[in-house]
């Protein structure tokens, strides 16, 4: 049996992916207040990787790492919505679901930051050395 949902193809079919892909971003950004600051954030360091980054290496490794907060954040989203659209009732297995999302965002945001000091030691000497005497 196949999906009545899934006819497109070719250039219509990237057209409303692309239309879909938006509108996810649009509703991650107007409703999820943790990937509006990570956005921010994305904004801040995408732009300093190229300051930051030596070379086409490091600058993709420092861009990706901030971009990939956003991907995990939007995946975690996800989980949440589908947790929540089943029940809201407390139920052990969709505790576990947020709380494995959850982790998975902060395992990003301690790979990025891991990352960015990386980089910034590497470059500058590490931050913890900036201001001994």
């Amino acid at each position: 049996m196949s999906n009545p949902h899934k006819g497109r193809t070719g250039l219509s079919r990237i057209v409303h992916a692309a239309g879909y892909s938006w509108s996810g971003l649009k509703t991650a950004y107007r409703n999820e207040s943790a990937f509006r600051q990570e956005v921010w954030l994305a904004v801040l360091l995408v732009p300093a990787a190229f300051w930051v980054g030596r070379n086409w290496v490091e600058v993709s490794l420092l861009a990706g790492a901030a971009l990939m907060v956003l991907v995990v954040e939007l995946l975690n989203s996800a989980v949440e919505a589908v947790v929540d659209r089943v029940s809201f009732e407390l139920h052990d297995l969709s505790k576990r679901a947020k709380d494995f999302g959850s982790a998975a965002v902060l395992l990003s945001l301690l790979l990025c930051a891991g990352v960015w000091l990386a980089a910034i030691g590497n470059r500058w000497g590490a931050p913890w050395t900036w201001f001994s005497t």
